[in-house]
Order: C-alpha cells, then structure tokens, then sequence
C-alpha cells in the first residue's frame, strides 16, 4: 500500500513538471466526435436509425450497426461522399441507404472520413458500451496516464525512458476487449502493480467513466 502511494505521488510530481503534451486525437475518437455533431440527429447516438431528427421527419435511416459489417471501406466512403457515380442499377451511390443523406465530401477531410468510418466500425463490433464522454476522457489521459502508457496509448510514455516498466498497451483491441468497464475501473481506482497508482480520491466516479470510454476507442 505505501509502496502504490509513493508511486502516486512520484507521478503526480512528474506529471506537473512534464510539459504539455500534445496527443493527436487517435482515428475512432475522431470520428466519434464527428459523428456526434454531424451524423446522430440522424442516426441515433447508438448508430441504429433513431435519432430525434430522423423521428420528426418521419426519415427513414438503417441501422448503421448492421450496414458497415457487410460493406467495405470504398462503398462506406463512397455512401458518405457521393464520389463514385452510380452503381450498376443506376441508383447513385451516396442515396444508397437513404434519399435524406447529405453530401457529407463537400464537408469532410479524407482523413475525417476514414476517422468517422472507423468509428462506425466501433459500433458496429464493439463489445463494451462507453459510460462516460470520451472527450472529457482525452484531457484526462492527457494529464494523469500519458507521461507512462504514451500520448497514443502504445505503452510508450515518457516514464519508460526513466523505468524499466512496461504499462499496458491500450490500443491492443485483444486485451482491452477481454476487460469489462468494471475491471478497468477497478484498475484505475485500485491501481494494478507496482507502477500503477491508484486513483482514488484524485479522480471522481464520472471521471474515470470518462476515461474508460476514451480508452475503449484507443483500442479500435
């Protein structure tokens, strides 16, 4: 117990000396917050066609948790953009799912379209619900847990230039999925080994959500 709290301590210590450090948002997180301000009116916030939007229009949206299981990346892109022309029947691509979707390639990046497919993927297959708001969850992790497990997650934190320690790598989808939300809890509030420090009583109950749902969409 004394030895978790001096660890603590050490790493608070560390943290507040460390200079900012600048994470650049990882792809499903990204699209998460596109699809937050762009597409769930529609949508849904669970991607399944039951946005409010959608309701008071008396729209018809698919079940995107469905849709992008059985089509590839080009097709999505293609849906989202309307770039590629028609398909075979002469239906054109981007009203494929429906005759109401905007032409979102006048507003998206390239990169913010691979970023809210990504994440479309994490709805689909995702095995674990996100509890909190995962942006709240970025500035946390920006703070307290990326000076050991890196601004990216891979376990590469400025911490493992200075220790022998190997913190957990978050982007692994293997091992994360194999966590339920309350054992990464418990990891967090309790600490897990000799490098990891408890956070209880630094960090609150809708904080650690926060972070647990920032971490799952590190691991997609």
């Amino acid at each position: 117990m004394r030895r978790n709290v001096v660890a603590t301590v050490f790493l608070l210590a560390l943290i507040s000396s460390l200079p900012a450090l600048a994470i650049d948002p990882t792809t499903a997180f990204e699209g998460q917050r596109l699809f937050v301000s762009h597409c769930q009116l529609c949508h849904g916030p669970d991607g399944k066609g039951n946005g409010p939007l959608a309701q008071n229009l008396d729209l018809s949206m698919i079940d995107l948790t469905l849709t992008v299981r059985a089509r590839s990346e080009t097709m999505l892109r293609t849906i989202i953009t309307g770039d590629g022309g028609p398909i075979v029947t002469g239906r054109d691509r981007h009203n494929l799912l429906t005759d109401a979707m905007p032409d979102w390639g006048k507003i998206f990046t390239d990169s913010q379209i691979d970023a809210l497919i990504a994440y479309m993927r994490f709805l689909g297959s995702a095995k674990h619900e996100l509890l909190g708001d995962p942006e709240q969850g970025a500035r946390l992790y920006k703070k307290y847990c990326a000076v050991c497990h890196g601004e990216e997650g891979y376990g590469d934190g400025t911490m493992t230039q200075l220790i022998t320690m190997e913190p957990a790598d978050h982007t692994n989808s293997n091992t994360m999925n194999r966590l339920s939300n309350d054992e990464l809890i418990e990891f967090i509030y309790e600490g897990n080994d000799e490098y990891m420090p408890a956070w209880r009583g630094i960090l609150n109950q809708d904080e650690v959500e926060a972070l647990v749902s920032y971490i799952r969409l590190l691991s997609q």
